[in-house]
């Protein structure tokens, strides 16, 4: 989740400048970059506790050391609650999930070695402070009522607003972690056909990024409970937009999609002013009961629409929103498999020939069932490990013909290999974790901590 959105305070007077915010964002193909975000889980060594802000061994002390590298911090009153590094931030999830959200780079290399930097910085400070940090759909030891909560204005607003909306907001918003990539488009009709492939393949990066499979210390039944969790979480701002395959998507109708969302609030003056369940449209007649006699600005705007939560958000690139978190090698397999379907012409038409008359039944079908029965998830008569064969297939030819070298000259294929795997065995990488919890493991997932620390 976002701080506050860096827009101007333009004075909005028509929906068509709404629209034309979100088009701007069109960019010819050599402007085209990939941004990269992920989340983390920071724990005590010592105990296996989830860190609190304040404290010798807290997020506040953490944001205070990595400015050691260069990082500077953005306060919300007295707290650090971000960094900003160039065009790269650290940013904190409700429950002290930590996320760095990724330069826009040119290439995956690129992309890896800013994880990579990342992940040894943090991993200085742990060593010297005794934390560390993990990447898992879903905590797998810690009940909600252990976790911390951040001091950051939204999130008061949206843990008292989530509740009336769904069962499992608060969970999502306290202990789940995701690995996404932002990408771009060339035109409107770009757009489209990019969004449309996202939305109907993101069930099958769903189940090979599953990773969620454990809730208080045992199997919830589920391989990616953080995707379930998103199904009854708010149903006004999640989903699978099935208005986003039919004739007339463009940009207006996602504004009219994203105006009939009601808000969480409104930013003014380093304060947040609940305005959760209100209405945007009224907030532009000057109606906002939160807010009377007051209009918005292209900032509120940008911050609305970072509010919606589908699992391919628009916004001045397009979000694929559907992983769960996972070990470094995963953290760069993301991006690859979608620069790959998305980035080469020859690939995108070919990932959309792969699912283009799927109903929107199918999909939505896909979008229930993938959380629970990943690659096994069937459709058509065929398992979905076959699409997900298929769909790497045809990113490793995007990667290809991108031909993007590194200074040792790789092209960017490799970066697909644990796809690769996972794709041909049909286990994704919850059933491993399952299965070394029912073996080594001993029925705990305190190894969990270790094993599969950054």
């Amino acid at each position: 989740m976002s701080g506050p959105a860096q827009a101007p305070e333009t004075p909005i007077t028509s929906k068509a400048q709404l629209v034309e915010y979100i088009a701007q964002g069109a960019k010819p193909e050599a402007e085209w970059r990939i941004g990269t975000e992920h989340e983390k889980f920071a724990y005590t060594t010592a105990d296996l506790r989830p860190l609190p802000y304040d404290g010798e061994v807290g997020i506040r002390r953490l944001l205070t050391e990595l400015q050691r590298y260069g990082w500077e911090a953005v306060h919300e009153g007295n707290n650090v609650i971000a960094l900003t590094l160039g065009k790269q931030s650290i940013t904190l999830e409700p429950g002290g999930q930590f996320e760095l959200s990724g330069a826009p780079l040119e290439t995956i290399h690129q992309t890896c070695v800013e994880v990579s930097t990342h992940l040894k910085q943090v991993r200085e400070i742990g060593d010297e402070l005794g934390f560390a940090m993990m990447g898992l759909g879903f905590n797998p030891k810690w009940r909600r009522d252990d976790i911390p909560v951040m001091p950051k204005g939204r999130y008061d607003i949206m843990r008292a607003y989530m509740p009336r909306k769904g069962k499992l907001g608060l969970d999502m918003m306290l202990r789940t972690c995701t690995v996404q990539v932002n990408l771009d488009f060339a035109s409107e009709a770009d757009m489209v056909k990019k969004f449309r492939v996202g939305l109907a393949l993101q069930p099958i990066a769903t189940a090979m990024f599953a990773n969620s499979p454990f809730t208080e210390g045992k199997p919830n039944g589920f391989l990616s409970y953080r995707s379930h969790i998103w199904t009854d979480t708010d149903p006004d701002r999640t989903g699978m937009l099935g208005f986003v395959f039919e004739d007339g998507m463009g940009f207006e109708r996602y504004v009219d999609h994203a105006l009939d969302v009601p808000m969480y609030f409104v930013y003014r003056d380093g304060k947040y002013i609940d305005a959760s369940g209100q209405s945007f449209r009224d907030f532009m007649e000057g109606k906002l009961p939160a807010y009377p006699g007051h209009k918005p600005t292209l900032r509120d705007w940008a911050d609305h629409i970072t509010t919606l939560f589908p699992e391919v958000r628009l916004k001045r690139y397009l979000e694929m929103r559907g992983a769960d978190g996972g070990p470094w090698s995963r953290l760069c397999a993301l991006p690859a498999l979608w620069v790959g379907l998305l980035y080469d012409k020859s690939a995108l038409d070919a990932a959309w020939d792969l699912c283009r008359d799927w109903t929107l039944q199918e999909r939505e079908a896909l979008r229930a069932d993938v959380p629970k029965y990943g690659l096994s998830t069937m459709l058509r008569g065929r398992p979905l490990k076959t699409y997900a064969q298929e769909m790497v297939k045809i990113a490793m030819s995007g990667l290809r013909a991108r031909n993007r070298l590194s200074p040792a000259g790789e092209d960017e294929t490799h970066f697909l290999s644990p796809l690769v795997a996972i794709a041909e065995s049909g286990e994704t990488p919850a059933e491993a974790l399952l299965k070394r919890y029912h073996g080594v493991w001993n029925k705990s997932v305190d190894p969990a901590f270790t094993e599969l620390a950054y």
